[in-house]
């Protein structure tokens, strides 16, 4: 008897243990991530967007780390009706450093509370989807570089999703926390002739000494992590796969 109804919570047990790896397998080395953190841990869900010309990545000029460059792409935005989830989770926003960054989905968690937070965002409600998310942040940057004109046609791109890739958790110098990121990568998808518009223009304004809002990376200089005098940002390496070379340079904190 007493045998029976220890297989028995055993099997439940099991069960359980199968059901939330099932969950969460969308990201389940999220899931992997938060058997080992305690205390806070520091998320951020974000797009980027590969364009490239053969082994030649387009990189644009980041506004918070001078003389560094980054993929095109930004941080995914939760609309107002996420605040009650996202309180639930025990979100907490990060500080901003301009309100260009109001409504991020980068902030601090309690670190038991990822998993969640993961499945969260697999639902899609209440938030950005990557997708929008890579369209808005390409107009912002190209406003940013100086360019809004070729932000003209956007809504006719076409993107094609790579990969999805979990950053972390890594330790942080001198911080009590760890980091947590989140990515989807995107192709922008040379089908349309204000895809192949947008890439050689791009790539022109890379090549004029005037312009200094735009890089053309290759992969060798993304791995070494300067391209002459630029820094390139090491998340530049998930455009080419699930590893990164370089810890992070800190960004401009006002």
């Amino acid at each position: 008897m007493l045998e029976a109804i220890w297989t028995g919570l055993l099997v439940a047990l099991l069960g359980w243990v199968a059901s939330v790896f099932w969950n969460n397998r969308r990201r389940l080395p999220v899931l992997l991530a938060a058997l080992r953190l305690s205390g806070e841990v520091r998320v951020s869900v974000a797009s980027l967007l590969r364009v490239q010309d053969d082994d030649r990545y387009v990189l644009v000029h980041s506004p918070y780390r001078p003389d560094s460059y980054g993929p095109p792409g930004g941080v995914v935005k939760y609309h107002p009706a996420a605040r009650a989830a996202l309180d639930r989770l025990g979100f907490r926003e990060e500080l901003r450093v301009d309100q260009r960054m109001r409504g991020d989905l980068r902030g601090f968690l309690p670190g038991r509370a990822l998993p969640g937070f993961v499945r969260w965002l697999d639902r899609q409600e209440d938030r950005e989807s990557a997708l929008e998310c890579v369209r808005r942040e390409l107009a912002e940057e190209l406003g940013e570089i100086g360019h809004p004109e070729l932000a003209s046609g956007l809504d006719r791109l076409h993107f094609t999703h790579v990969r999805q890739v979990v950053d972390g958790p890594l330790r942080v110098p001198g911080r009590p926390y760890r980091v947590v990121r989140l990515f989807d990568v995107w192709d922008l998808s040379l089908d349309t002739a204000e895809a192949a518009h947008l890439r050689d223009a791009l790539t022109a304004l890379a090549a004029d000494p005037a312009e200094h809002g735009v890089l053309v990376a290759t992969a060798d200089d993304i791995v070494h992590g300067r391209r002459q005098r630029s820094y390139l940002a090491p998340h530049s390496a998930y455009l080419m796969g699930e590893r990164r070379f370089h810890a992070d340079l800190p960004p401009l904190s006002s």
